[in-house]
């Protein structure tokens, strides 16, 4: 355990990693999050019209008056049924089953944008609900890490510092950036971080436990330009994607057969928001099963060495894939097979070596040669093998070239939660905290100097 004595015991850090596809959360110390939290949070503007069984929950509402018991006498008594209400008259729904139920009204949105908290209310509904459903933890017993975006603003992190210590009453709180997270889980404190996630894919380079922030480049392609490349194609073949909440029962039907499926009965009026994101998980999932990457630059006249993928819809609709399971993935590592996407984007290979040319002459070679994949798009099959072709062709003669990617794909996917893991249950580790005192005496700007 970590975390350093806090009233007489042992007490374990905290880690929350928040990204733009999930929230991960859990205890530091652990080899993975004890929970992982959908970032898409359901909420219906009028609290007063959402229905009575939701009501009952309704008892942690946030920034009342002064007086008011500590947080966790307070939630004591609020449910643990994934909705909560929020200051501005919001009710949210939160978690995988939550957000899957069909509500009249319910809006989808998400309290992240360009990787940096934008929605206030709803992130603190999500810290708020990660505690008491998931670690049945008291906030002010746990010292807490959490991650943050690399080009995240002074002042977000300043709100952020404020609202751990003084809503949730942390003993101590660090905010450390994602790819120095990484890196750490990959037991390097030097390299370049080539994370693919949902928004966007980006090249930081790491240096001896410090991020180069004049050299990061980002590049808009991530897991979501996929799902609107497959969207498009899914179009194109004609096939319509029923997401799993309207369909009440379905017949196996031969491939490439009309589906036969029956709309489930007494469907409240759904908003566009809710039944787009529905779909999307749909897509997500056709995605995540059918596509992989090319070893090498995709050429339709060498198809025939591609094993086919069959693959089933909600609705039944079935049939097997070939080609598009690389020419869609293709757009990662060539912008020309982006469809819809006007401005020319930079690819996987060219946010790498754009990254590298625009650090010091001195540190080129040792970023060459420690290149760490992470994020969900790199769970592609080939991906890391295709990235390592096109890099082959890019960087010096003189340098080697190594990528690194974890065995596993937890490790992959989490990869910035298992580093603040690992840094929070280091002995060495234990000054680095902002302690709640050192909060009381300098006030919110201690992060800028303690958290680099």
């Amino acid at each position: 355990m970590s975390g350093g004595v806090y009233g007489g015991d042992e007490v374990g850090a905290l880690v929350f990693d928040p990204g733009h596809y999930s929230f991960r959360v859990g205890y530091a110390g652990e080899d993975c999050p004890k929970a992982e939290i959908p970032s898409a949070i359901g909420y219906i503007k009028d609290a007063s019209n959402s229905n009575t069984t939701d009501a009952s929950s309704s008892s942690s509402h946030h920034h009342q008056d002064e007086n008011r018991p500590p947080y966790h006498q307070q939630q004591q008594h609020a449910a643990v049924n994934g909705s909560a209400s929020g200051v501005d008259g919001k009710k949210y729904y939160i978690d995988t089953n939550s957000i899957h139920v069909p509500r009249a009204g319910m809006e989808m949105g998400t309290s992240l944008k360009d990787g940096m908290i934008d929605d206030w209310d709803m992130f603190e509904a999500v810290v708020e609900y990660a505690y008491r459903s998931h670690l049945l933890a008291d906030p002010t017993l746990h010292p807490l890490l959490m991650s943050e975006a690399p080009l995240n603003t002074k002042t977000k992190r300043e709100q952020l510092t404020e609202l751990m210590f003084e809503k949730f009453g942390i003993p101590a709180f660090y905010l450390c950036k994602t790819a120095v997270l990484a890196a750490f889980a990959n037991g390097r404190p030097s390299g370049l971080i080539v994370d693919s996630g949902a928004t966007h894919t980006s090249a930081i380079p790491v240096y001896e436990g410090y991020c180069l922030t004049q050299a990061i480049v980002k590049s808009p392609i991530g897991g979501d330009a996929l799902t609107a490349q497959c969207r498009q194609f899914l179009e194109d073949q004609r096939i319509e994607v029923i997401p799993r909440y309207m369909i009440a029962s379905k017949e196996p039907v031969a491939e490439r057969a009309p589906p036969h499926w029956t709309k489930r009965a007494n469907l409240p009026e759904v908003t566009k928001s809710f039944h787009g994101y529905m779909v999307k998980e749909v897509i997500q999932d056709f995605q995540a099963t059918v596509l992989q990457a090319s070893d090498t630059p995709f050429d339709a006249d060498n198809v025939e060495k591609i094993t086919s993928l069959h693959y089933e819809f909600p609705n039944g609709y079935n049939q097997d894939f070939v080609t598009e399971r690389l020419q869609i993935t293709e757009g990662l590592f060539d912008s020309a097979y982006l469809r819809g996407i006007q401005s020319p984007t930079l690819s996987v290979a060219n946010v790498v070596s754009s990254s590298i040319s625009m650090c010091d002459i001195d540190v080129r070679s040792a970023l060459y040669g420690g290149i760490i994949v992470t994020g969900g798009n790199t769970l592609l099959p080939g991906f890391v093998e295709r990235l390592t072709h096109d890099l082959n062709n890019k960087c010096p003669a003189n340098s080697k070239l190594k990528v690194h990617s974890a065995p596993s794909s937890s490790e992959r996917r989490f990869g910035s939660w298992i580093g603040g893991s690992i840094l929070a249950s280091l002995g060495s580790f234990q000054q680095m905290w902002i302690s709640k005192q050192e909060y009381d005496e300098s006030g919110k700007s201690i992060v800028d100097k303690k958290c680099p």
